[in-house]
């Protein structure tokens, strides 16, 4: 039983900005995993803080726990032209996770919206919603927990998914499809499928690719990962993406491509690379849980 002291103490790490930027996402995802109306309280205060990638990885943890009370926090974030592109572009991914239908007019409002990032997040989004209604909501549960922007494709070919995938005249709804089907096959043949999306397509849809090549962990793909983050002129979100994708796959090179950029000049990949170390360090060692913010607060038994 976890006690409203215990979610108040996580909740106050995450909000401190003192604290280090390590302690802060797990108790994030500490909370997450935790859920209820003082989780998203406590996550949504944090909406004021001045780190791009700790606010997107708020909006992001809130539409992974598929809890409408999110909502109205989520829609002020989406609308608030003054947070980063990543930030708003994550705030209305999470409307369309959560899946709920009164937010669809809105999302559809912001599909024009002037930053390409929002405008496809929003466009996906309610693409995702329509899919739902269609099929009367009914997703099949994948062999990962995430909630996606897009449904997996039917299709198994993992030739005939990467002709999708990387077919830039197709929408891209039906790209993300493929994206996600290549990830649910899994292997050395879809993880270096996914990995040419690196180089093909908007800069969204890029970085979606490298949050997928985090997700199935293969060392196939560590050599476009580390050099899309090694690319100055790629968009911050997408090298993002990246340097966590090598935390998660946690490999040796990984550990190099890490450290070559924990001094980057750009805050959001600095930053990434200061949380994908934290990720190898857990990856590697012999440590369970990563959201161990609520295990740091009480004593070890005895």
């Amino acid at each position: 039983m976890v006690t409203e002291q215990e979610v108040e103490a996580i909740g106050r790490t995450l909000v401190d900005p003192q604290q280090p930027l390590q302690a802060r996402f797990r108790a994030l995802f500490t909370l997450r995993g935790l859920g209820g109306p003082d989780a998203i309280d406590w996550i949504s205060r944090a909406f004021g803080d001045d780190s791009a990638l700790l606010k997107h990885e708020l909006a992001y943890c809130l539409g992974q726990m598929q809890d409408a009370r999110a909502i109205p926090v989520l829609l002020d974030v989406l609308r608030d032209t003054r947070q980063e592109p990543m930030v708003r572009h994550e705030a209305g991914e999470a409307l369309g996770a959560i899946g709920n239908l009164e937010v669809l007019e809105i999302l559809k409002q912001y599909s024009t919206d002037p930053v390409v990032e929002v405008a496809e997040t929003c466009q996906l989004a309610v693409r995702r919603l329509e899919w739902l209604q269609q099929h009367c909501g009914e997703l099949a549960v994948g062999p990962y927990l995430s909630v996606d922007p897009a449904p997996p494709a039917e299709e198994r070919d993992v030739g005939r998914l990467r002709e999708a995938l990387l077919d830039e005249a197709r929408p891209l709804f039906d790209r993300y499809r493929a994206m996600f089907a290549l990830r649910n096959t899994g292997g050395e043949e879809a993880a270096l499928a996914l990995a040419e999306g690196l180089s093909c397509g908007s800069a969204l849809f890029r970085h979606e690719v490298g949050y997928v090549l985090g997700q199935l962990q293969h060392e196939a793909a560590v050599p476009q990962l580390a050099a899309a983050l090694a690319r100055h002129a790629e968009n911050p979100m997408v090298r993002h993406e990246c340097a966590e994708a090598l935390g998660a796959i946690a490999k040796p090179a990984c550990l190099t491509a890490l450290r070559a950029h924990a001094e980057d000049p750009e805050r959001v990949v600095r930053e990434s690379c200061e949380v994908a170390l934290d990720m190898y360090e857990h990856e590697s060692g012999p440590s369970f849980q990563y959201a161990d913010a609520l295990e740091r607060l009480r004593p070890p038994p005895s």
